[in-house]
């Protein structure tokens, strides 16, 4: 019996090695945050989802208060009511990576105990291909925003969002005339949407570029997640593969998430998460 005994004791010990081998490591979430900021741009305002060209905070996908979105926050405070109007959005429509640093200092300066950051849209969404931010600089800007974190919220968790696939927006929208007008009235995302129906070899390869570009900037994003350490979840590019439908996104300009569209990537970025 004893044989028997070391026999499995030792059979044990080789799968706990195994599984120890080939189990990704995924960090202990902790207990439910009792504060949050989100980072970000428009997208993380809730621009366009309740009214003409104004910022809907109430209806982002994080840090918002409306039922039908069921951002982090909500969904948060379902589990630790202690979070309840602990809610900062630091977010600024038009913002860019640069601008991430500054944000990360606001976030800070409200000790929150949780951080989501969605940003690189508006780096890749410009006048015209030329004018998109480097990877290098995009790498640079994400890295700053993320030490002042790491070094004024050492406990904090961070979640970093892809970026969503603006091309996937020039797929779905580029049947319709109304969708075609706002992206020429308002010069939406130029780089991805200028000539929108053509098909000469000129556009198809700027557009291919163009979401390149984005799939580089998830890739820097990813890894800066990484280097950050256990404090800090990346989604897996999660949001960058979902395939949002034209009804998810605003009448308004035919860019930004409409109510519907938060709730998706609430839903989305929220599963890809931290998993309280």
């Amino acid at each position: 019996m004893t044989l028997v005994r070391r026999a499995l004791a030792a059979l044990a010990s080789a799968t706990a090695l195994v599984l120890l081998a080939t189990t990704p490591a995924v960090a202990d979430a902790g207990p439910p945050p009792s504060s949050m900021a989100s980072l970000g741009d428009s997208i993380t305002r809730g621009f366009n989802a309740c009214g003409w060209y104004t910022d809907c905070t109430s209806r982002s996908f994080s840090t918002g208060d409306y039922s039908s979105v069921n951002s982090h926050y909500l969904r948060v405070r379902a589990l630790n009511p202690n979070i309840g109007g602990r809610n900062h959005n630091d977010a600024r429509s038009g913002a860019k990576s640069a601008d991430m640093y500054g944000q990360a200092g606001t976030a800070v300066s409200q000790g929150v105990d949780y951080v989501t950051m969605l940003i690189g849209a508006n780096d890749a969404c410009t006048s015209s291909e030329s004018s998109m931010t480097p990877v290098s600089t995009f790498r640079a800007n994400i890295d700053a925003a993320l030490n002042r974190l790491k070094a004024g919220l050492p406990n904090a968790r961070v979640l970093v969002v892809s970026v969503p696939d603006i091309q996937r927006l020039w797929y779905v929208g580029k049947g319709s005339s109304s969708a075609r007008s706002a992206w020429s009235l308002f010069g939406i995302c130029q780089s991805m949407l200028a000539n929108p129906t053509s098909t000469q070899q000129a556009d198809v390869d700027r557009r291919n570029r163009v979401r390149q570009r984005v799939v580089d900037f998830n890739t820097q994003l990813a890894q800066a997640c990484a280097a950050y350490g256990p404090n800090c979840d990346f989604d897996d590019n999660a949001v960058f593969n979902y395939p949002f439908a034209l009804s998810q996104v605003s009448t308004w300009d035919y860019f930004h998430p409409n109510t519907s569209g938060q709730a998706v990537l609430a839903s989305v970025s929220y599963a890809n998460g931290f998993g309280w």
